[in-house]
């Protein structure tokens, strides 16, 4: 527990979560991520990404699978006790989330207290990135529900548990779902829409993909 005095809250850095289909620009978005930054890669889907002097990677191969939940969680904190990095990128939550699942099936029988244990881990996760003092940028992948409601409304969510989903991205101040119209990508961030979404940064519902750090770039010029 912490006791800040009034007027003496720190500023606490942004933490973005996108999700959205294969090939929508998830990944490309780290690039533009403020300063020094490491991805987490869990599907090894980083070739985007060569060539760029300002992100460090670390690749999750199979052999890392039945030991990913200590392997991940010893190099993050390693990570946040460094000032190397300003940002910290969790690319494909989706498949962290079936690689810990498969663990905690392998450990307990009981279906109930294996998602149970699932949710409080990335509870604990969010948290931990909450606490870090970095930038986090975290992607997963989305699951089309059909056609839904008015329009399509309510159509899409992120490809994870539902109440996992919500424990994670609890900690988050912006939800949003990256998609490709017309040649421009774009993002979701309206959740009377139905899907998963939310912005507790400022009043956008929709922008392009390119915008998505505008708040964080305006408060560097503060």
């Amino acid at each position: 527990m912490k006791f800040y005095a009034e007027g003496n809250i720190p500023k606490i850095p942004n933490m973005y979560f996108i999700y959205g289909d294969g090939g929508t620009g998830k990944t490309t978005i780290a690039k533009d991520m403020p300063g020094h930054k490491l991805l987490f890669s869990f599907d090894l889907s980083s070739n985007v990404l060569i060539g760029d002097k300002d992100m460090d990677v670390v690749m999750f191969e199979e052999k890392d699978a039945p030991q990913i939940q200590q392997r991940f969680s010893n190099l993050l904190v390693r990570s946040i006790s460094t000032a190397k990095y300003s940002t910290i990128v969790l690319d494909n939550v989706t498949a962290l989330q079936n690689l810990v699942l498969e663990n905690i099936d392998n450990a307990s029988k009981d279906n109930r207290q294996n998602y149970q244990k699932l949710q409080l881990w990335f509870r604990q996760l969010g948290t931990t990135l909450k606490e870090s003092g970095k930038t986090i940028y975290a992607t997963a992948h989305q699951v089309d529900n059909g056609t839904n409601g008015i329009n399509g409304a309510g159509r899409f969510a992120a490809d994870m548990n539902e109440k996992t989903f919500n424990a994670f991205t609890s900690m988050f101040d912006l939800v949003g779902r990256i998609y490709i119209k017309d040649g421009e990508r774009l993002i979701d961030l309206d959740p009377e829409q139905g899907n998963h979404a939310k912005n507790r940064l400022d009043d956008r519902r929709l922008i392009h993909a390119a915008e998505l750090i505008q708040t964080e770039k305006e408060d560097e010029k503060l």
